[in-house]
């Protein structure tokens, strides 16, 4: 089910929003949390609801071991590393699986030695590399003592469940709500209406009128990548970095505005990423909850920056690349990763020499690194990659684009309130008749074209 669609809203978020507004009880309201959630997930394929199940029940189970006293350190480790090497292995098999033995395959082939490998007919659970990223960082946190196991089972349901944000982030961590949860039948719903509106209008305002008009012109270009030329493969990459960007902050903002409507405050995710005046600062902003958890559950742990030089390096390198690897069963996502993390050791031993330049300066610098990140980001092969660059860093006669003049226009708008605007963080959401009238006028257009197009899903479902 998508946020975007029809179903959603005069359907499924109506219902949601009305009965557990009519519920009272603390266990009522989680019992209907998690009831809409896997709800909200079935839509897609009903099948994998046990095995998100399944997952839940795992580190639900295993909050409740590590709250039994007695425990040595050596016996709290086990507990910690069985349900954590469940759920990955789950991750590795669905996402991973066909990729290894592709890789396999290749490298048999360049060595001379081809070895035929036969594909797996795996579907790919939409959403499982979020929400177990919600498993795995309860677990952690509950053995590192952040967090307190939660004993209610149906409180947990309706944490890893949760359909504002199951299928693509934010990745919520269950201390960033908990005290929400705790006190969700005594939250008063007038409180957070208006807030919770003015996120969701401007989510799919983002993702319906911005990041979905320039994919209907760069996707159909980006096919025939070919027939691009230098002005036309800058326009293209410059329309997938705005299409992303809206497209996924979008999705967090409407999941935000989600979460304040049923009482529960959902972090930031996006804090004006191409506004960052370094690659270190691109990463504080972009993603956030990815980030910090690749932060506090890989980087720091790895030993951070409290080693030497070389092991800081390393430790960047390694969290990039599996960051990398994270998002998507392609070597081009590694060597997206890869070549992040190239810049931020780069960031680190020039940090003196980069701030001496002048602010504008580098914030240009940085989008344009950004950018050439994307095509990695957003080539299905090297070859595609390749060519896009190529084409981008060498002068190549440019072949017409169907609606370029449109493309233009969006471009313009996307860079002004990409580069320029506020944040919904950074927004009072306490809107004048004004404001009002015209997220009532974006909200009106958002379901014209919904009603009238095929809805479109958001780029993260595909990691």
């Amino acid at each position: 089910m998508l946020f975007n669609s029809e179903v959603f809203l005069f359907l499924f978020l109506p219902i949601a929003y009305v009965v557990f507004w009519l519920l009272r009880s603390k266990r009522q309201r989680y019992v209907w949390l998690a009831i809409t959630g896997y709800v909200f997930y079935a839509g897609w394929n009903w099948k994998f609801c046990f095995l998100m199940l399944f997952s839940t029940i795992v580190s639900y189970t295993t909050g409740l071991l590590l709250l039994r006293e007695g425990w040595t350190q050596r016996q709290r480790k086990y507990v910690l590393v069985v349900p954590v090497t469940v759920d990955l292995l789950l991750l590795g098999f669905f996402k991973y699986a066909n990729f290894t033995l592709r890789s396999m395959a290749g490298a048999s082939a360049l060595l001379g030695h081809p070895v035929p490998v036969r594909h797996l007919d795996i579907v790919l659970p939409i959403g499982i590399s979020f929400y177990t990223f919600h498993t795995i960082s309860y677990v952690v946190d509950c053995y590192r003592r952040v967090v307190k196991p939660t004993r209610d089972f149906w409180e947990f349901v309706s944490y890893v469940s949760l359909f504002s944000q199951l299928v693509a982030g934010p990745i919520v961590r269950f201390r960033q709500i908990e005290s929400d949860l705790d006190h969700i039948d005594s939250v008063p719903r007038r409180k957070y209406i208006d807030i919770g509106w003015s996120y969701f209008v401007i989510g799919l305002c983002q993702k319906v009128l911005l990041a979905d008009l320039i994919a209907a012109v760069i996707n159909p270009a980006l096919e025939h990548y070919g027939q691009l030329g230098t002005l036309t493969s800058w326009a293209c990459m410059l329309g997938y970095s705005y299409q992303l960007y809206f497209d996924f902050a979008g999705y967090s903002n409407m999941a935000v505005g989600l979460g304040y409507l049923f009482g529960l405050h959902i972090p930031q995710n996006f804090n004006t990423p191409y506004k960052a005046d370094g690659i270190g600062d691109f990463w504080r902003r972009w993603h956030i909850s990815l980030s910090s958890c690749l932060r506090d559950y890989l980087y720091i742990p790895l030993g951070g920056s409290r080693c030497g030089v070389a092991m800081v390096y390393r430790n960047l390198m390694l969290t990039m690349l599996i960051g990398g690897l994270w998002h998507g069963a392609n070597w081009t996502f590694v060597a997206w990763g890869a070549y992040h993390g190239g810049l931020l050791c780069l960031n680190r031993a020039f940090e003196a020499n980069w701030e001496r330049i002048a602010a504008p300066l580098r914030r240009s610098i940085t989008f344009l690194l950004v950018i050439v990140g994307w095509v990695l980001f957003r080539s299905t092969s090297f070859a595609m990659a390749r060519a896009l660059l190529g084409k981008m860093f060498w002068i190549a006669p440019s072949a017409a684009v169907t609606a370029f003049p449109t493309l233009l226009a969006l471009l313009v708008v996307a860079s002004l309130f990409g580069h320029f605007g506020k944040n919904t963080f950074e927004m009072t959401h306490a809107w004048g008749l004004a404001m009002r009238c015209a997220l009532l006028a974006g909200f009106a257009l958002c379901v014209i074209r919904i009603v009238t197009s095929v809805s479109t899903p958001f780029l993260y479902f595909q990691f």
